[in-house]
Parts: structure tokens; C-alpha cells; sequence
């Protein structure tokens, strides 16, 4: 008899699928070398990711900063407050923590993690209250009392309530690692949005250091897929809301609605 597919296949044996054929075709050293260097980059970025992510926001915040430090801090035209100088340093104080903490657990340092991870509680709850008054401060002291201008508000509102929300949390689940690491990595990605936005507008144009900040996200998503083959629930869930949060607060930046002016001229009142 005929067969209809061309090709026969016994009763005893089973089709093979392209991938084993071309797996079958391949040389035996090619494919324990792929493996070698697949369970190499699994074990680096397993190891290496939080601490290489810490550096890679304090190098975001320096490039961008470097760009109007000189202008607003070093020398400007007329004194700034003295608030915007305490907030430098205590933003800047807060990435110094976190390169700190995540290297004291690639040494497994835990106990003195624990330890410092006092005063970083400490730390992280003066951020929002430092954050939102070094704005209101700033927004004064330009002269903004009117006018759409102050629409700009939601952007360092969005920024502080986002870092509260994912602080909050990895706080609460501090005694769960894969839980508190993560949320600790997006609340300090909440704070690279003001660096990526003085970037130059050739690197970042536009309105897209939102983008930016979620790409730093992405990067610990795409480590979740590479070395766990599956998205972790803290990313599953915060970044979705963290998108959300930021298209509302860009919306209301450029769209500048009467019943958000409405608000930022009350606030502007209250805090004159």
C-alpha cells in the first residue's frame, strides 16, 4: 500500500519533529558548548544582575544630572534653595545605599544588609516628603503661582507616589527576597525618570524618559525569562501600574485638564 504523506513510518517508530532533526544533524561539542554558555549566563546574571542594575542607575543619574549640575548646583545665576541642595544629596545618598546593600548580598553580607537596611527604611520614607516639597519648593521659587506651568506637578507626584507604593512593599515583604528585590530595583527605577529627562534630546527626545525608565524594568523582566523562564509576579503586576501612573501623569502635564490646574493652583496656595 501506498502511503499519502510520501514518506513511511513504521509501526514502531515515531515522526521526528524538526527541532530534534536539526538537534540530531548538529555536532555534540557545538551543542554542550550553547548549553555551557546558557547555564554560564544564567549563573552570571543570577549572581551579578542587582548589583550590575545598581550601577547602571547611579551611571543614568550622573550623565543626566552632569547636564545641569553645573547651572542649578555649582554655579548658577542666582542662589537655588537650600532644600534643592539637601535633596541632591539625599537622592544621591539613596543610590549609594542601594549599590551598598545589593553588594553586601553578591558577598552575603546578609546580617549587615539587615542591618543598614534600618537606616534605608529610614531613608526611603524622608524621599517622597523630600521629593514633593523640593517640587513645590522649586515651583515657587520660579514664580509659577499661575498658569499651566504648574500642570508639570504630576510628573514628581506620579515619581514619588510610584516610589511609595513599590518602597512600601518591598518593606512589608522584606523577609521575602525574590519579592523585596525586585520592588526595591522598580522603587529606585521610579527615581531615574528626572535624570533621563536633562539626557540629551538626541539619546532621549521628547517626553520619552518614561520609556526609559520602564526599559530599566525590562531588563529585570527579560533576567526573570532568562534565568527562570518565567516573568515574577512583582513585574507582572507593578509594571503594568507604573505605565498606568505614568500615562496619566504625562497626560496631565501636556494636556494641562482645568480640574487638575484647578488642584495645582490650590496647592500652590496652600504652600505659598
Amino acid at each position: 500500500m501506498r502511503e499519502s504523506g510520501g514518506a513511511h513510518v513504521s509501526g514502531n517508530q515515531q515522526p521526528v519533529s524538526v527541532r530534534e532533526s536539526a538537534a540530531a544533524t548538529m555536532p555534540m561539542d557545538t551543542l554542550r558548548n550553547n548549553d555551557a554558555m546558557a547555564g554560564y549566563l544564567r549563573k552570571f546574571l543570577d549572581r551579578f544582575f542587582y548589583l550590575g542594575m545598581s550601577l547602571l542607575v547611579a551611571a543614568v543619574a550622573i550623565f543626566g544630572f552632569s547636564h545641569t549640575i553645573g547651572a542649578n548646583l555649582l554655579h548658577p545665576d542666582r542662589p537655588r534653595p537650600l532644600i534643592l541642595h539637601i535633596h541632591a544629596i539625599v537622592f544621591s545618598g539613596w543610590v549609594v545605599l542601594f549599590i551598598t546593600q545589593s553588594a553586601l548580598v553578591r558577598a552575603s553580607k546578609v546580617t549587615l544588609h539587615r542591618r543598614l537596611g534600618i537606616f534605608g527604611a529610614i531613608l526611603g520614607g524622608i524621599l517622597p516628603f523630600l521629593g514633593i516639597t523640593t517640587a513645590l519648593v522649586m515651583q515657587h521659587w520660579h514664580g509659577h503661582l499661575d498658569g499651566s506651568n504648574n500642570a508639570a506637578l504630576s510628573l514628581p507626584f506620579n515619581d514619588m507616589l510610584a516610589f511609595s507604593i513599590a518602597f512600601g512593599l518591598a518593606i512589608y515583604w522584606r523577609r521575602r527576597p525574590e519579592f523585596h528585590r525586585r520592588l526595591m530595583l522598580i522603587a529606585t527605577c521610579c527615581l531615574t525618570g528626572a535624570a533621563f529627562a536633562r539626557f540629551p534630546e538626541s539619546m532621549v527626545p521628547g517626553n520619552a524618559f518614561y520609556a526609559c525608565v520602564d526599559l530599566l524594568i525590562l531588563l529585570g523582566v527579560l533576567r526573570d525569562l532568562l534565568v527562570a523562564r518565567r516573568v515574577h509576579v512583582v513585574y507582572r503586576y507593578g509594571l503594568p501600574c507604573m505605565i498606568a501612573g505614568q500615562v496619566v501623569a504625562q497626560y496631565l502635564m501636556l494636556a494641562a485638564p482645568s480640574p487638575w490646574l484647578m488642584i495645582t493652583h490650590r496647592i500652590m496656595q496652600w504652600t505659598a
